[in-house]
């Protein structure tokens, strides 16, 4: 959650620009208003070391997507990268179902 939100704050035009998060059952997204991830970048952004050409003039080391990817892997989930209506990105993740918590538990 940390990285995705840290990458939302990178890319965000300004620092009143708006970050959003969803959280429904089993899935986590991050959109932003930022340059966006282009549908030939969105394949690669979860693996390691890679930068896409609009990510390379911002720090950053191409790990923390890597990372997102691993940690939803290995609780079952996947990952996913695409834009967001109206401009920017929209990353997240699931897990899967058995590792939520119920209502009751």
């Amino acid at each position: 959650m940390g990285n995705l939100l840290e990458n939302a704050a990178k890319f965000a035009p300004d620092d009143h620009a708006p970050i959003e998060v969803r959280v429904r059952r089993g899935e986590i997204t991050v959109a932003d208003r930022g340059p966006g991830i282009t549908a030939a970048d969105a394949p690669r952004v979860f693996d390691r070391f890679y930068r896409a050409d609009t990510a390379r003039a911002v720090p950053g080391s191409g790990l923390g997507l890597a990372i997102v990817r691993d940690v939803a892997e290995a609780h079952g989930g996947t990952v996913f990268a695409g834009t967001w209506t109206g401009g920017g990105a929209a990353v997240g993740f699931t897990v899967d179902g058995s590792r939520l918590v119920g209502r009751d538990g």
